[in-house]
């Protein structure tokens, strides 16, 4: 667990000023930068650029409903490549209806199949409690798709440690054999997180952890929250090489600070 805890990667939302945050983060740290309907793909990539300029491995996220067409696919890709990025994680995205071209992942991970570039590894989505817009059968049915062109998932807020015990058995029985970053939500403070929610609107995070057994009343209420629980009650399936979870992906929700000090904790069994 410490290993995994001290090699995760920390998922930021690309807002003005959260580059002033990054001080607290050791440099070599794998920092994703999330996109959004409201903000466009060109803030993923001014702020992609900044945390590589501050000494992180980055990976941009690339939403597929944001994409006009095969243009801006390939100035995306361009882009990203110039300042080094060799990792991308592609999602369908949050926009109800597609700016241009492709409406799914998959139809971006097809695309870049035919796209000469130089890009080592490419990430999707997977949602252990499911998706309130796509059936489980149509989640499955989509990772299949997407396993021949991907090279890890990462998954969705989960709390429920059974329920993920339970889907990732199952996903591994039913063939899909990506190897699972596990997406973990950071020490988060309530309030914070709300107000968070408001300035990029309402987005699956807030929705997600609205739905998870009351995190966030317990949150405001005062209740410790500690996202190392979710990984002892895994136990030795933490490293089972039949369940493969090859790492960690912090949700910050660009609490940085007590994101980073919690990791130290872990790390050094405080």
């Amino acid at each position: 667990m410490r290993s995994l805890v001290r090699a995760a990667d920390i998922e930021v939302i690309p807002l003005k000023g959260v580059d002033q945050k990054w001080g607290d983060i050791p440099p070599g740290t794998t920092v994703t930068v999330t996109v959004s309907p409201r903000f466009g793909l060109g803030r993923t990539l001014d702020y992609a650029e900044l945390a590589v300029k501050a000494g992180f491995t980055v990976v941009p996220h690339l939403a597929a409903r944001q994409v006009r067409d095969e243009s801006e696919l390939h100035e995306f890709i361009e882009r990203i490549e110039g300042f080094g990025v060799k990792t991308l994680y592609v999602i369908g995205g949050d926009a109800d209806e597609p700016v241009g071209a492709y409406s799914s992942a998959a139809e971006i991970l097809q695309a870049l199949s035919g796209i000469e570039h130089h890009l080592e590894r490419i990430g999707v989505a997977c949602y252990p409690e499911g998706h309130p817009k796509i059936s489980d059968e149509a989640l499955l049915e989509a990772l299949r798709t997407k396993q021949p062109l991907a090279n890890y998932m990462v998954s969705q807020l989960c709390f429920d440690v059974e329920a993920l015990r339970t889907w990732l058995r199952k996903t591994r029985s039913l063939g899909i054999n990506l190897p699972l970053h596990l997406g973990l939500a950071a020490p988060m403070n309530a309030r914070k997180l709300v107000e968070l929610s408001v300035q990029i609107g309402v987005g699956s995070s807030l929705r997600y952890l609205s739905k998870q057994h009351g995190v966030i009343g317990h949150l405001f209420r005062g209740n410790s929250y500690r996202p190392e629980t979710l990984l002892q009650r895994l136990g030795a399936d933490l490293t089972s090489p039949e369940l493969n979870i090859e790492a960690l992906h912090l949700f910050s929700f660009n609490q940085i600070t007590p994101t980073v000090e919690w990791q130290r904790r872990v790390v050094e069994g405080a």
